[in-house]
């Protein structure tokens, strides 16, 4: 779902109010893990943290008038998603999030490349992001993009 939305505040304030509070406290973790240099910002209809022009002018090479995408999260019909470029890029990120899941959460994982579905949003590992958020740094991220990119 999408919704029409120019801050985080208001992605949130429009929210159904059973998914108000989750979304709250997710964002409120990451903004408290964020490694300096990533900027929130609301991408692709969603909350998202984005490596911003200033420190990154090339943009994302699929869209350059976009910033360089590395996290959004995002309150879906069945589910509140978290979108993690760093478990898609990195083998190591997604090893240490894999084996690390069962440690937080009851439930079974439920992942896409980059996608992280939480359906029942009692049981969002909340801690575990906050770990997940801190992994790579903006110099880091900007690396291994263009080491991928360049590599095209």
């Amino acid at each position: 779902m999408q919704y029409k939305a120019e801050t985080p505040e208001d992605y949130i304030n429009q929210l159904p109010d059973d998914r108000k509070a989750p979304m709250a406290k997710l964002r409120k973790t990451i903004l408290e893990n964020l490694p300096k240099g990533f900027e929130e910002t609301i991408s692709y209809g969603m909350i998202g943290y984005v490596v911003p022009f200033s420190i990154y002018p090339d943009g994302y090479h699929c869209d350059p008038k976009l910033p360089l995408p590395f996290m959004n999260i995002a309150s879906q019909k069945n589910y509140i998603a978290l979108y993690n470029m760093a478990i898609y890029a990195t083998k190591e990120v997604y090893d240490w999030f894999v084996t690390e899941y069962p440690k937080h959460c009851k439930r079974k994982l439920d992942m896409g490349k980059s996608c992280i579905r939480f359906k029942y949003i009692d049981d969002i590992p909340y801690e575990l992001i906050g770990e997940l958020t801190s992994k790579i740094t903006v110099d880091q991220w900007i690396s291994y993009y263009e080491s991928v990119i360049k590599n095209r």
